[in-house]
């Protein structure tokens, strides 16, 4: 006979001792905390097992949902143009800078 098989007579047998050993009033408290204690821990185990299946949406990390499109904002207000300078002509360098530069800043050879 293999171990974890119980039949019939070793079942009774289990239930005798059991009985002298805690006596009749305290089975039936006995029975009820063991089978509450079975109820949370299959509850427990069920709870875990969703868990790891299906995270709660509110754990999640990365979004689902396309972020909101970027609000559009007025453009500046055109900055304060040199009335000396002409729009098509480039800056020039102010006089700081030698002479021996033309005016993109390459030295005259």
């Amino acid at each position: 006979m293999p171990f974890g098989s119980f039949g019939m007579g070793e079942m009774i047998f289990i239930f005798l001792i059991v009985l002298l050993l805690f006596g009749a009033k305290r089975l039936p408290e006995i029975g009820s905390s063991l089978g509450k204690g079975i109820r949370e821990f299959k509850s427990s185990v069920k709870d875990i097992e969703r868990e790891l299946t299906v995270p709660e949406r509110t754990n999640q990390i990365h979004r689902t949902n396309a972020p909101p499109p970027p609000a559009v904002q007025a453009p500046p207000p055109p900055a304060q143009q040199d009335t000396q300078r002409d729009e098509g002509e480039p800056r020039k360098l102010s006089s700081s800078v030698s002479a021996t530069t033309d005016d993109r800043g390459n030295s005259a050879s």
